[in-house]
């Protein structure tokens, strides 16, 4: 059984606002240039849908799947591509669109795979960051909120595929340990 959220952290109207205002920022930082947001499947979902509408630019949207987490709180710090880019990026603008920002591993390694496509600039912008876990140093430029060390719901955020719709993000305080593999 999943644990309950213990508290919201970010509620749907202060989610909207930051999103609205990060829209505006990348509206102004964009302009007549060619915009590809790329989301992060499966987490970004939610955000990317808001952000993208957020932007008063025309803009085109495509999608990567990464995965480190598996159902754990904790990232494995093995980045994975479980479905890869669905847009070509080359010359254009491009700006990675994700969901949390914590160690940084994995924004990391889809800044240095997304590079080698040769896009015009590579961008990236978090609904959520968590400075205190970072353990690779990446780029930042937009983020919507940062955030204490604690384990977050929510928003398209999820523990084992549940909890993303949720309208708020939610804090988890303890995450039940995984089951044992079967077989």
């Amino acid at each position: 059984m999943a644990p309950p959220v213990s508290r919201i952290l970010i509620s749907p109207e202060a989610l909207q606002a930051g999103v609205a205002r990060l829209g505006r920022q990348i509206t102004s930082d964009y302009r007549e240039r060619d915009l590809v947001l790329v989301g992060i499947l499966k987490g970004a979902l939610f955000f990317l849908a808001d952000l993208a509408r957020a932007v008063s630019l025309p803009l085109e949207i495509g999608f990567i799947g990464l995965s480190s987490y598996g159902a754990s709180t904790e990232t494995s710090g093995a980045v994975r591509i479980t479905h890869p880019l669905d847009t070509r990026i080359e010359g254009r603008d491009v700006l990675i669109v994700e969901d949390i920002v914590d160690s940084g591993l994995t924004l990391d390694h889809l800044l240095r795979l997304l590079s080698a496509q040769r896009p015009r600039s590579l961008n990236a912008c978090a609904l959520l960051h968590k400075p205190t876990r970072r353990r690779v140093s990446v780029p930042l430029p937009y983020v919507g909120f940062t955030i204490e060390d604690v384990f977050v719901v929510g928003y398209g955020l999820d523990l084992d595929q549940k909890y993303r719709n949720l309208p708020y993000i939610g804090v988890i305080e303890k995450a039940p340990p995984s089951p044992p593999p079967s077989g």
